[in-house]
């Protein structure tokens, strides 16, 4: 995208994501079913552990706080991409979008904070079963979370910050939603500088909590190997839940983050012929010069 000269005082974003989108009307519909069931499904949860004292625990207190980051996480874009769809309104004003890209990336991290946290309870109540409860109490549950929460709005705070103060030269929107990457790509600078920034962030909180929620599981898999057949079972059911959702949070995202960067070389590489052409000259030169070297020092210890 060319970069303008001309600068616009920017009122409303005009959403452009989804103008390709066949049946939209439709298409809107599915998406408001699956938003509405998965909002009812996370206040059932945070209100079943609100009412039910015998929930009042650590571990179903951090359930409560990832239903409460998952309704924040889906309502901050899945309104706006409602509306587009089945109400066709593609304007958004200026602060509720910088307002929705805080929220949805907030929402972002949180995610990977509370499973990380949820990993280490699960440590605790397999490593310590006698003294989880004294360990971790209700009292140091919630602090741990009311820290994460204000850590990921320092982390999340970047993207407005770093936002607010550029020019702007265009008005539409080229994602579904007020994304980080997409508000940037609307104003007058390269954005490649602000990309990378935050590319280096995302990438750091990923591996850092994925590798704290690995090492945790490291953990419970020694002491399950310590345990009974009964043990086994019972810490297995408690984990189950825990490995799905961190699954199909993490694997989606490494593979469009991580292994499409790994992956695109090797194929671009492969497929164009002056690349593998030189490739080969290069593994060609290394193996002669090698070679050559060996042969040199047969000769040279002999008598």
């Amino acid at each position: 995208m060319g970069l303008s000269n001309e600068t616009l005082c920017i009122v409303k974003f005009i959403i452009g994501g989804l103008d390709t989108t066949k049946s939209p009307f439709l298409v809107g519909m599915v998406v408001l079913i699956i938003y509405v069931v998965g909002i009812l499904a996370n206040l059932v949860n945070i209100l079943v552990i609100i009412y039910d004292k015998r929930l009042h625990k650590p571990m179903y207190l951090l359930i409560c706080n990832l239903a409460v980051v998952d309704i924040m996480f889906t309502s901050s874009a899945s309104p706006t991409i409602i509306r587009v769809l089945v109400a066709s309104v593609k304007t958004i004003s200026y602060v509720p979008c910088l307002i929705q890209m805080f929220v949805f990336q907030l929402g972002w991290v949180m995610e990977m904070f509370a499973l990380a946290v949820m990993a280490f309870d699960r440590l605790i109540a397999v490593s310590r079963p006698f003294h989880y409860h004294s360990y971790l109490t209700n009292s140091r549950t919630l602090v741990l979370t009311y820290i994460l929460w204000i850590v990921a709005c320092g982390f999340v705070t970047i993207f407005p910050a770093t936002v607010i103060p550029l020019p702007h030269c265009y008005t539409v929107l080229k994602y579904a939603y007020c994304d980080y990457a997409a508000v940037i790509r609307t104003t007058c600078v390269d954005p490649n500088y602000y990309f990378n920034m935050v590319a280096i962030i995302l990438f750091f909180l990923l591996f850092f909590t994925f590798g704290f929620i690995s090492l945790s599981y490291v953990g419970i898999i020694f002491f399950v190997k310590l345990s009974s057949n009964n043990e086994k079972k019972k810490i297995g059911s408690t984990c189950l839940s825990h490995l799905i959702v961190v699954t199909c949070y993490y694997f989606p995202v490494f593979v469009l983050v991580v292994l499409t960067r790994l992956v695109n070389p090797f194929v671009y590489s492969l497929r164009t012929k002056e690349i593998k052409c030189k490739i080969i000259k290069m593994f060609r030169k290394a193996y002669f010069s090698e070679l050559t070297l060996i042969t040199v020092l047969i000769i040279s210890s002999l008598p």
